[in-house]
């Protein structure tokens, strides 16, 4: 994929929160920003909507062929590399997984094995105790820059309803320390703004912040987290925010969103 950075959004899924999909928002947001995007996920397992789940709801063919993925990172700056088929192994786990509807490991192994050799990587996690311990697992693997977060209200994402604890993964060095969207200038807002559902509903939210349609917390929650992904070295969050903004406002972030479904619609024919 050339020299630029890689950048992954993820998270381990199992907060039982049933908020919207943000990191799958926030994705198309970081990659409207001009970033390369290799977003990993797969179908929901604790929860009603996964990547996949939403991603296909909005039109996109989400079984890639790495060559594939790697044609819609160049040509539309993103792509999806859902984890069964690029993990085969994996795929034997799904129905367990389901009937047991609780966490397992699979949830920490699933964000640290994105099959694109992610660079810059922004994963959030289900317990507090994961975050430093993950981000020194990335620095093992090579992995540049890194947030391992844990919102408020248990979200496996920053979150705007309280303040998160963060793990900054830079060059081998991790620090952890505290974000309170306040001081970014973010309102709090209540678990209950986040609510997201079935595929086909957290699909309209996704295209309806996209498009400048939806406002307010579910837009803030997206922001927050795509400007953690774009100053995973800089640390300046506002600044990411700003960009972030932008990359919304001027139509970037629905034109990625477009392009991608039009490009995965073309291999599936």
């Amino acid at each position: 994929i050339g020299n630029s950075p890689l950048i992954d959004v993820v998270g381990t899924g199992g907060d039982g929160s049933h908020s919207f999909n943000i990191s799958t928002t926030a994705a198309f947001v970081v990659a409207g920003a001009g970033y390369k995007v290799a977003k990993h996920g797969n179908v929901g397992v604790s929860s009603k909507s996964g990547a996949a789940d939403v991603l296909a709801a909005l039109g996109v063919h989400t079984r890639l062929t790495a060559e594939q993925a790697a044609d819609c990172i160049e040509e539309v700056g993103m792509a999806f590399l859902f984890a069964p088929a690029f993990h085969p192994a994996m795929r034997h786990a799904i129905m367990p997984r389901r009937q047991l509807a609780a966490r397992t490991v699979f949830n920490i192994l699933g964000p640290l094995t994105n099959p694109a050799s992610a660079t810059h990587m922004l994963i959030g996690v289900f317990d507090p105790s994961l975050t430093e311990p993950m981000a020194n697992v990335l620095g093992q693997m090579g992995v540049i820059a890194a947030f391992v977060v844990h919102g408020a209200d248990g979200l496996d994402e920053l979150s705007i309803t309280g303040v998160n604890r963060v793990s900054h993964l830079l060059n081998g060095q991790v620090e952890t320390f505290e974000l309170d969207p306040i001081e970014l200038g973010l309102p709090r807002a209540a678990l209950a703004d986040l609510q997201g559902g079935e595929p086909a509903e957290n699909a309209e939210i996704t295209r309806g912040i996209l498009s400048g349609q939806i406002s307010g917390p579910k837009r803030d929650a997206v922001l927050l987290n795509a400007a953690a992904a774009l100053s995973t070295e800089t640390r300046d969050f506002a600044n990411g925010l700003r960009i972030a903004g932008q990359s919304i406002d001027s139509g970037a972030a629905l034109g990625v969103m477009e392009g991608f479904v039009k490009m995965t619609k073309g291999f599936a024919e």
